[in-house]
């Protein structure tokens, strides 16, 4: 059975937003609630089951896994953003990020869709103001009546350092 690919919904944004202004994010789903991430830093989407995976170091960190010859760590976000066991069904995805710093894969629940916004369509959270343990939310973006809580991906795999050095596979 073949994963869906993500589906742009850019048309369905207000007018008010521009191909020359607008930031593409792909929207993924963790625990019932939608997230999105800068597009920018996404290299590859693949489903949890067809990596090659190997070695487990933590709950958090599922281990390692191999795709296209990189050997990267795999961050299981469904156990990191709240107390439930991860269970793998079809829909599992894991989206391998290009960060700043290295290449890794984080698990969620599956990848929704690419939406197309703005900055000025972010809205801050009420009551967090600029407190460090939450630097990496952005905001709340909403398209076609989907809240989305939109964070920054690079400060959020920061938060605890990972030792995340990318190698080619033998």
């Amino acid at each position: 059975m073949s994963h869906p690919a993500p589906q742009s919904r850019s048309a369905h944004v207000d007018a008010d937003v521009t191909a020359s202004t607008a930031r593409q994010y792909l929207v993924f789903r963790l625990g019932g609630l939608d997230y999105a991430l800068d597009f920018a830093k996404v290299q590859e989407l693949r489903p949890l089951k067809e990596l090659e995976r190997f070695s487990s170091d933590g709950e958090i960190i599922s281990g390692v896994a191999v795709s296209r010859g990189v050997i990267m760590p795999i961050v299981d976000m469904r156990i990191a953003f709240g107390p439930r066991a991860s269970r793998h069904d079809p829909q599992t995805d894991v989206i391998i990020l290009k960060l700043s710093s290295c290449v890794m894969g984080m698990v969620v629940d599956g990848v929704t869709d690419i939406v197309s916004l703005v900055v000025e369509q972010l809205q801050p959270f009420p009551g967090i103001g600029a407190a460090p343990a939450v630097n990496y939310l952005l905001g709340i973006g909403e398209v076609d009546g989907r809240r989305l809580i939109v964070v920054d991906i690079d400060k959020l795999m920061s938060i605890r350092k990972l030792p995340c050095v990318p190698r080619q596979a033998a």
